[in-house]
């Protein structure tokens, strides 16, 4: 059974998966969630794309943010303490691609989606990762935590979660070149089965800063509602997280299924924890 397809019920489920995704921060991870609401304006640029749209899971996260076009990487004062995040499709003119490579070399972490492993990762950062030509259908995929030490994975997903992963049509399947030093923390293995690479979510370190990046689209425009389990409401999902849900919440996530709150739940704390980690590397 599908779940909602993108439009005002999506942003309902990120609106209230987010509200969750910091109190569990709050009472889980005290220090995360501080440094979390340390974020400033300037601490996270968005070049924006025509496919995916991470800037809708920030404003669902209350994280400000500036824009930055392509072509302007140059005069946007770019520095180490920043996080910048490249939407789909990432296609940077040769200069701003300059740019990105001495960015994340002096420490600034770079977050891309989806064809900018094309477009970005295989141009600026040669023999790590690559498209396996191998382009992906419109399908959910079953996904799960691979790295779980890593502190970006903190409490993302627990024993019994069961969350989707949104396949966009001809999705760039990612190819590890260097698994020496490449970091898989998501994985899924049907999407192994079907287009030959299990790698949903990968990291890897370049000079003094670091690199992310993900297949497919970051804000999920859809998910499958494959068990009894995902079927139930969405004030479950709280119940099985320990979490008392608030009225607004409530509110927000009145006739929500679990199962799409529980997709959007695990982008939205998987890119929290991106960025409060930042920050506290920043401030320190």
């Amino acid at each position: 059974m599908a779940g909602g397809v993108g439009g005002e019920r999506q942003r309902r489920a990120y609106a209230a998966a987010s509200r969750l995704a910091r109190d569990r921060m709050a009472i889980e991870e005290p220090l995360a969630a501080e440094a979390l609401a340390a974020i400033e304006g300037s601490d996270i640029v968005v070049v924006p794309g025509t496919y995916d749209h991470v800037e809708q899971v920030l404003d669902a996260l209350d994280l400000p943010y500036v824009v930055v076009h392509p072509g302007q990487l140059g005069a946007a004062g770019l520095h180490p303490g920043q996080l910048l995040v490249v939407n789909c499709p990432g296609q940077l003119p040769r200069a701003d691609l300059s740019h990105v490579g001495e960015f994340v070399a002096a420490g600034g972490t770079l977050f891309s989606t989806d064809w900018a492993l094309r477009h970005v990762i295989e141009p600026v950062f040669p023999g790590v990762l690559a498209y396996n030509q191998r382009p992906t259908a419109d399908a959910v995929v079953r996904v799960e935590v691979l790295d779980a030490d890593s502190p970006y994975l903190a409490g993302v997903m627990d024993e019994h979660d069961d969350p989707q992963w949104w396949l966009e049509a001809s999705s760039y399947p990612i190819t590890v070149l260097d698994p020496k030093r490449v970091r898989v923390l998501l994985r899924s293995r049907e999407l192994a089965e079907r287009w030959g690479e299990e790698a949903v979510a990968v990291t890897f370190d370049h000079g003094q800063g670091e690199v992310f990046h993900m297949i497919s689209h970051y804000y999920l425009q859809r998910t499958d509602l494959r068990s009894r389990r995902h079927l139930a409401a969405a004030s479950d999902y709280w119940a099985e997280k320990g979490v008392v849900m608030d009225a607004d919440t409530a509110a927000v996530a009145d006739d929500l299924m679990l199962g799409e709150v529980e997709s959007g739940y695990s982008s939205a704390r998987l890119f929290a924890n991106v960025a409060s980690e930042k920050k506290r590397r920043q401030r320190s």
